[in-house]
């Protein structure tokens, strides 16, 4: 009897570790923080101004791709929002963001369904701001990582395949990357691996995915054989892009989590790098092909937004604008010329934008990391070139572990439910076959 109550002792402790509801029996007594309401109010806003940039990616994608297709490039971001909303509340967060359960990588399940949670909990990442709050500016990442590896997809994926593929990739994928670089505990922020807002976990998971899913998928009809590339309205590229521009002060200011000096550098520097990129790419294009596109300079824009990501809260004004410099000609000449040369579609270039654009960026931010930006945190220009070794292991690692899981996502789906929609459906375009509606009635 007495050895059955000790095994049932065991496995009752252990169940409450894993729950998180275990509190250990000499615990520190800690002052609580107040809450500080301007910082309350700048993440409130910062998460608003993330979630918008999700139907700006919609826009953003939609633009580029035929008439046909409009509709469902668009509908893939915006039920990107609907499934992650409801997964994250119900486990996503405990795993990315609850106390860790298993060597720095996963979370414990205490948030389960966010049931502990009461209004005036203070966050554990910030004590200045509820619980609440954290978990909704968090989400707002979440969404916008999963959406971002549509570009890769569009014009050939299923849209019921995708909407299985947001629940699992999210769950086994950006949950675990998250928690291990940006978890209390996590196994790279450990390590002191520097991603303020999202260079590895958003920007090279996402785009890394992309390929992953790209290759599965196989090629678009007629790709490389004839031109396929007809954009059915750059406006909504170009509105789209802005909007991301618009929306990425909160995705990388917001990450300060406070009303304070560090989110206005980020906010600068952030605006800086966009605008260095987007000129970058204008010059490489105008001098490569004679004539500079609205596409090339709303595409740098974007691709000096995501680099500067893992570094706006570490860099300063001048190392911004080679950060932007830099990604521009790397990005457009990922696009102009590997791309082509290896053949994968890529069909949005979220691999090629994202992906190197964010390990460019991670890699610079422990090049040009300042202490008088982000007093503790030095790069190699700063003295301390161990950092740069970090981020390496961080960018190898994180894309490593997401090209081979997301690999074996889509393959999973494609065998079980069919990944990619038929020939026949792929050339009545997706806009009727998936969701029977036209984009343009002309």
């Amino acid at each position: 009897m007495k050895k059955i109550n000790g095994i049932l002792t065991v496995f009752g402790g252990l169940f409450l570790v894993l729950f998180g509801w275990a509190t250990p029996v000499f615990a520190a007594t800690t002052k609580v923080p107040k809450f500080v309401p301007g910082n309350i109010a700048w993440v409130l806003a910062s998460s608003a101004l993330v979630l918008i940039m999700t139907p700006a990616l919609g826009f953003y994608y939609g633009g580029m791709v035929r008439k046909k297709n409009v509709l469902n490039t668009i509908s893939l971001s915006f039920i990107t929002i609907c499934t992650v909303s409801i997964i994250w509340i119900l486990w996503g967060y405990s795993i990315a963001f609850g106390p860790d359960a298993f060597f720095g990588i996963i979370g414990n399940l205490k948030y389960l369904g966010l049931a502990v949670m009461g209004v005036n909990q203070h966050s554990r990442y910030d004590g200045t701001i509820p619980s609440f709050i954290y978990v909704m500016f968090q989400l707002m990442f979440a969404i916008i990582t999963v959406a971002l590896i549509s570009g890769s997809l569009v014009e050939r994926i299923k849209f019921s395949s995708w909407v299985v593929f947001t629940v699992i990739w999210l769950t086994v994928v950006y949950a675990p990357v998250a928690q291990s670089v940006w978890g209390v505990g996590g196994l790279f922020n450990n390590m002191g691996a520097l991603d303020f807002a999202g260079g590895t976990v958003v920007h090279i998971n996402s785009g890394v995915a992309g390929l992953a899913g790209a290759l599965v998928l196989g090629k678009r009809k007629g790709y490389m054989k004839e031109n396929i590339i007809q954009p059915n309205q750059l406006a909504y590229t170009i509105l789209g892009g802005a909007l991301l521009w618009f929306g990425w002060f909160g995705f990388n200011a917001g990450s300060a989590l406070e009303a304070n000096g560090l989110a206005a550098s980020a906010f600068l520097v952030t605006n800086t790098a966009t605008a260095a990129a987007a000129i970058s790419w204008m010059v490489a294009e105008w001098i490569h092909s004679g004539k500079p596109t609205t596409l090339g300079m709303i595409s740098g824009a974007v691709a000096g937004l995501v680099a500067i990501t893992p570094a706006s809260g570490f860099v300063n004004p001048l190392a911004s604008i080679v950060i932007g410099l830099v990604v521009g000609v790397l990005c457009y000449s990922m696009v102009v010329f590997v791309k082509p040369k290896l053949g994968y579609d890529d069909a949005l270039d979220a691999f090629n934008v994202h992906a190197i654009g964010g390990a460019w960026g991670a890699l610079a931010t422990g090049l040009f990391a300042d202490p008088l930006i982000n007093p503790g945190h030095s790069g190699l220009f700063y003295g301390n070139p161990h950092q740069v070794v970090i981020q390496l292991i961080t960018i190898v690692s994180v894309a490593g572990y997401s090209f081979v899981m997301s690999f074996i996502i889509f393959k999973l789906i494609d065998k079980f439910m069919g990944l990619r929609v038929s020939k026949e459906e792929e050339a009545m375009g997706l806009d009727i076959t998936q969701h029977d509606e036209s984009g343009y009635n002309l």
